[in-house]
């Protein structure tokens, strides 16, 4: 059965070939359009395009309405075949680099016959690339250093791009009649950012049923190996899934030993060396003729019992990095780690007025609906045009837009009004600050001049947090994972400005960002930083990225007390100075 995601992919894909042959822009927008409306449908948009009934669907025409039936029914899209025939497949992955739009593409492919990375990357070497209108020696360099980007990341998967696709597959798993209990281990249990592969675990007396499902599930386009016991499988993403059975005594210590990380479980296995014992995957078993510190209980059956059976308190899988997690669990303070549940708002978001695709009165609905409490607008700022910036006249009248949407909740929510201010190259902000005074909070944000040496970046982010109307920085180091890498920049200089200022930080949620990232949080929380967790959304339905956030709250050591977007509206209201 055809999936959501490959719908959408289909549409941005007709829509990029549509581009590449230099069609009605009208035409491309409808496609791209339709690609947005199936990735936020809030139904069984597949079962809805299956029963041909999308005739009340906002943004979807006729013919569109048609093909997407056509999709849903067959798997295939006789339209988009045809036009993909005119194209080498290899096509799409020139899109896969930054900076080539469009437009570029056409001109590499209608001029040099480019058609792929390979070939992309000789035209560069040699020259030829150069000799085209719009690019130069600078943007050869360029994309070359963005192909030797692409290839040192290739085989690796971000966690927010697999996410629905491995709980789904854990789900499947849990409903197999054998199965007693199941769970995905390894680096998406501990919420790592990038991921090379998926470890599922179940517990069962029969394996081998378990295991010719796992193979024969749709998505695999690959068996690479079939056991009783362990098997492997690439799915038609190219991403690689272990599947390990084991007996439900054997559970909870391939659990922990198959969550990792390995640092973590040679920490472990010390530990239960000085307590006369030797762990491994499958059992905590007494070194014979060494004394043994007596158990709490003969029975483990969980993680929590191997935890305490070693005499320290349980610790949380994101915390399992080794980064002193092993000496806070033997003393008993490892922090309360955050969790969604506890999140009262949130603050970088954007609608319409800028480059989002849902208007101000969407996005609190969609707030209210999650059951938040407040929400911050920060549209981007004038000289962000490319993302239909405000200028101040505009800023403005949002904000009186918002105060008139706050009289009708009564007190029952509330927006704040903000923007998501430019960075310029100088450290100056994109409005004076008479503007600035007249908002909510200000989210300062580089979007351009990224290859400013160290010291300039470091020092002109320094100067936006020194203004004392700016309430937390963005996405810091300007990362996109597996695209972009972050521009130099010392983190832990702005880290000790922030502090020093009062500047919150963001954890940018966007999973394509999880920026500022969760290595440097513990540090900066002990600095006494506070941190926002901000979804960055651009869609109503890109509010639920807060969950990724949380996620690095969570790898970062933090508590709802580091947490500003934790704090109730009353306490919010006057963290930020804002009048009730």
């Amino acid at each position: 059965m055809i999936s959501r995601e490959t719908i959408a992919q289909t549409l941005e894909n007709i829509a990029l070939l549509l581009e590449l042959k230099g069609e009605n822009p009208f035409k491309i927008r409808a496609y791209r359009t339709g690609a947005e409306i199936v990735t936020t449908f809030a139904g069984d948009f597949v079962q809805k395009a299956r029963d041909n009934d999308l005739g009340d669907t906002k943004g979807i025409g006729k013919a569109l309405a048609e093909k997407l039936h056509e999709l849903a029914t067959t798997g295939e899209l006789e339209y988009y075949e045809k036009l993909r025939g005119e194209f080498p497949g290899t096509i799409f992955e020139l899109f896969d680099i930054p900076g080539l739009g469009p437009k570029k593409i056409k001109a590499l492919y209608d001029k040099l016959d480019i058609t792929s990375i390979n070939g992309l990357e000789q035209a560069c070497q040699s020259g030829e690339v150069t000799e085209l209108p719009g690019f130069g020696a600078k943007s050869c360099r360029k994309i070359l250093d963005a192909i030797a980007f692409r290839r040192e990341h290739a085989n690796k998967f971000r966690l927010g791009d697999i996410a629905a696709k491995a709980e789904e597959i854990l789900l499947a798993l849990k409903n197999q009649p054998e199965t007693i209990e199941a769970s995905i281990a390894g680096s998406y249990r501990r919420g790592k950012e990038i991921l090379h592969d998926l470890d599922f675990l179940v517990s069962t007396e029969k394996p081998e049923s378990i295991m010719s499902f796992f193979v024969g599930m749709p998505e695999v386009s690959t068996v690479s190996l079939h056991g009783p016991t362990k098997s492997t499988v690439i799915l038609d993403s190219g991403l690689q899934c272990d599947l390990r059975a084991v007996s439900a005594e054997q559970y909870p210590f391939a659990l922990n030993y198959f969550t990792g990380s390995r640092e973590h479980n040679i920490s472990m296995r010390s530990r239960a060396l000085k307590l006369g014992y030797t762990l491994n995957e499958y059992r905590l078993a007494p070194i014979e003729g060494k004394k043994q510190q007596p158990l709490p209980d003969n029975t483990i059956t969980t993680e929590e019992d191997l935890y305490a059976a070693l005499s320290m308190d349980f610790i949380p899988p994101p915390l399992r990095e080794n980064t002193g997690e092993i000496e806070a669990a033997e003393k008993g303070e490892l922090p309360k780690l955050v969790t969604l549940e506890e999140l009262q708002g949130t603050f970088h978001n954007h609608t319409t007025a800028s480059d989002g695709k849902s208007s101000l009165q969407e996005m609190a609905a969609a707030a209210m609906d999650m059951g938040l409490k407040y929400l911050g607008i920060s549209d981007h700022s004038q000289s962000s045009f490319q993302a239909n910036g405000l200028d101040a006249e505009r800023l403005l009248a949002q904000g009186g837009e918002i105060r008139k949407l706050n009289e009708e909740f009564a007190g029952k929510f509330r927006l704040f009004a903000g923007v998501e201010c430019d960075i310029l190259k100088d450290g100056s902000l994109d409005y004076p600050d008479d503007i600035l005074s007249q908002l909510d909070y200000v989210v300062a944000s580089v979007h351009n001049a990224f290859t400013l040496p160290e010291d300039e970046m470091t020092a002109r982010i320094i100067r936006a947090v020194e203004n004392p109307h700016v309430t937390m920085i963005g996405h810091l180091t300007g990362r996109l994972l597996l695209t972009r890498k972050p521009y130099a920049v010392d983190v832990a200089r702005i880290i000790d400005a922030c502090a020093g200022n009062h500047t919150a930080i963001e954890i940018n949620a966007n999973p394509k960002r999880l920026d500022m990232d969760w290595r440097w949080w513990k540090h900066a929380r002990d600095k006494g930083v506070k941190c926002s967790i901000n979804p960055d959304a651009h869609h109503t339905s890109q509010l639920h990225y807060l969950n990724f956030g949380v996620n690095v709250a969570r790898k970062g050591w933090l508590r709802t007390t580091d947490i500003i977007n934790c704090l109730p509206l009353e306490e919010v209201t006057k963290f930020l100075n804002v009048k009730s």
